[in-house]
This record gives structure tokens, sequence and C-alpha cells, in this order.
């Protein structure tokens, strides 16, 4: 770009595709940020030694280093090197320097300090989960179960939580010969390796064995919201609301924890009380199991959704019914197919999945000994959710809604 071009963007102020700003001292870093954003949103230009007004006051530094250091820069400072080009004028008040950056072209965002960054308007700043969702969407990056996450390694690895779990399938880790616990990890997809030969945590590794599984831009919103409200509808007051986060067991046993914590109620027979949850705990659970075992975790952003009102509680997960299953079949006990098999076979082996196919079922047979009501199960293939409803008063729930209802979406 030459210099007249640089002027004139100057001259027409900040946007979405340019930044100005001063300065003074190779600590300042906000210039780093700006590359970053501008990379992962729609390329730009960067210029150094001009006034938030557009007024130029130089680079006070030796021009021959600072385009050194800015190439050097652009090339080590970011999670990749950069496709950039730099520039110099010398204006009467001093050294004018730019940057040309390119679009970001690869398999994953630019970061700068292990931080995704997008150029919104005239600021740089981390994007929204749906924001982030679409760049990921962009760079081709979908996320699956066997997927590695980025910024993530064989340290992010809880060893005690794999080493149980292996424990529990019959499997002596240390039996000889005895491997590092990192070709361990390898060889049950755990980790993987990126595109640059780095082993980092999979999907499927970090939500059952991570030290912190939602400590990463990509899986921030991946646990289980919970809300309950003092009537029928979400316009009534919030009674509790809490958040099921951590490895996958770990969050159902947290929402189940959260619902016990509404309290039971009381049921008579005669002059004979019994107390009872709001709906039976195995229903629920597996309500819950099942939404965290075959959500779309390409759909990043979305949090698996739990909500309790006075007369039904329904788990909304993100997705369609994986494989192109029916609701019909599913609640029949179908043949079973998963989405994300890694994750439904941990479950499994935890015991907090019963025998695969016959969840529906057993939810059904427990609904109908609670209240003689069914469960409605319904799916919206174009707002792609999942929704499970369990109702806590008999009266409330007459017919069964339409498979494909879409009269109550998230």
């Amino acid at each position: 770009m030459e210099w007249i071009e640089v002027l004139q963007r100057i001259q027409a102020g900040e946007d979405e595709r340019t930044e100005l700003g001063r300065f003074r001292s190779w600590g300042e870093k906000d210039w780093l940020k700006a590359v970053c954003a501008i990379a992962n949103t729609e390329g730009g230009l960067l210029v150094l030694g001009v006034a938030d007004d557009g007024s130029i006051d130089g680079v006070p530094m030796d021009a021959d280093e600072v385009q050194e250091r800015l190439t050097d820069h652009i090339h080590d400072a970011l999670s990749a090197p950069v496709q950039a080009r730099a520039g110099r004028h010398r204006d009467p008040k001093g050294w004018v320097h730019w940057i040309e950056v390119a679009r970001m072209r690869g398999s994953e965002p630019l970061r700068y300090r292990g931080q995704v960054l997008v150029r919104r308007l005239r600021s740089n700043r981390e994007p929204t989960p749906s924001e982030l969702q679409e760049l990921y969407n962009t760079f081709g990056l979908i996320f699956t179960e066997e997927r590695v996450v980025p910024g993530t390694g064989a340290d992010d690895i809880e060893p005690t939580a794999f080493r149980d779990y292996m424990q529990r399938k019959g499997v002596d880790l240390d039996a000889e010969p005895a491997l590092p616990l990192a070709t361990d990890l390898f060889n049950r997809e755990v980790l993987d390796r990126d595109f640059d030969g780095v082993l980092r945590a999979t999907l499927f590794g970090l939500l059952c064995f991570g030290k912190d599984p939602q400590g990463y831009p990509p899986t921030r919103n991946l646990w289980v919201d919970l809300v309950a409200y003092a009537g029928t509808d979400r316009g009534a007051d919030v009674l509790l609301a809490g958040e099921a986060r951590g490895r996958l067991d770990e969050q159902v046993q947290r929402a189940e924890g959260w619902l016990r914590a509404l309290g039971r109620g009381e049921r008579y027979a005669g002059m004979e009380r019994t107390d009872t949850w709001p709906v039976p705990l195995p229903a629920f659970r597996e309500c819950v199991v099942n939404a965290v075992a075959h959500r779309d975790y390409s759909i990043l952003g979305s949090k698996v959704l739990v909500e309790v009102f006075d007369d039904r509680i329904v788990v909304t997960s993100p997705g369609a019914l994986p494989n192109h299953k029916r609701p019909e079949s599913v609640l029949a006990g179908g043949t079973p197919r998963s989405r994300n098999e890694a994750m439904a076979n941990f479950l499994w082996d935890l015991r907090l999945m019963e025998q695969r196919g016959s969840g529906y079922p057993r939810i059904i047979r427990a609904m109908r000994a609670f209240n003689g009501t069914l469960p409605w199960l319904e799916q919206d293939k174009d707002e792609r959710w999942v929704r499970v409803t369990l109702w806590r008063i008999a009266a409330t729930a007459a017919e069964p809604a339409p498979a494909d209802s879409r009269a109550h979406q998230p």
C-alpha cells in the first residue's frame, strides 16, 4: 500500500478495517491485539504514529529498528504467523509506520496470548458465543468429540480422573510394560495431535477428564444451565438458578443435586404421607445424561437448559436427534445411535447411563408410575434443539405434543 492510500485511510478515520494508534515503546501491546482482531475479521490496516483524531505525531524510534521488530512480532508474537506487509513514511512530524494485514487463513482463528479477538466497528474485543461459533465455522473448525481443543495440552487432563476411570474398566495402567501417561492418553483418544503435531486434549478428553473443562473459548458454554420459576412460564419470578459445570459426570451429578435442593413435595394416600421429588429422580437424571451425551457440540455458545415450572420440567439440548433418529423410534427404545460415541460410553461405564437404548422406556415407566403422564419429546431441525418435558401435574398433560412441535422455542 502506498503512502497516499494510507493517508486517505487516516483522514477517513477508524472503522472496522482501519486502526490508528500512537506508539511510544515496545511495552505497548495493543497494536498486537489489533493485528489479531483485524486478521480474524476481514483484514485491514494498522497505522502507528497517529492520534485517534487523525493527527500525525510520529513514532519516536529508529525507523529501521521499528520496521524490523514489527515484522518479527507479527510472525512470532501470535499463535501463528500473520500474512502482512509493513511500510513507513517520513512526515515532517515524524515517522509513520503501518501494517497491512491480510485476513487469516488456516484451520483455526488467530490468538494473542491465548485469546481470540475480533474487530467490531472501531474496537478489538473477544467474540460473543454466537460470533465465536460463526468464526469457527468460517475457519472450518467444527467441534466433534474427537477434535482437539486449541490452547490445551497434556497438562490439562486430570491424571487421577483418567486412572480411576480406566481402573473401573478393569485396565491397569501400571502393568508392565508401563507406558508414559501421555502415550496412554493418546492411545485412548484423550489427546490427539493438532495440525502442527502438538499433543492437545480432544473435546472428549477435556469434557470427561479435564481439569477445567469450561476454561477455553470453544468450551466456555458447554455446561448445564438450571432455573426454577414460580409459575408456569418464563415470565414468572425465578425461585432458584444454578449452573452445573465441570466434567460430564459432574454436570449430571450437580444438576441432580440442584433439583434435590428444590426440596420434596408431599403426597397422601389415605392417612399416609409420602415425600416426593418434583419428578422421579431417575427420569430426570436420564434426561440430563441424554442431553450432555448426545447434544451437538458443534453448536458453540449454547448450553443444555433445565427449566422447572410449577407444572413441568423441561430439558432442552442443542442439536437435532443424532444420526436421523425419529422421536417415535427414540421413545420406543429403538436401536441406539450416538452422535458422541466416546462420551456416551464414558457415561455408561460410570453407570450414569442405563443400558443403551433403554433410557426413554425407563423414563416412560417412571413417569407412568409417578403420575400417569408420558414424557413429551420434541425437536426442531431448523432451530436445532431437542426438548424433553416431564409433567409434574397429571391434569396438564392430556396428549403428547407433535414430534416436531415448534410451539416453545428455547
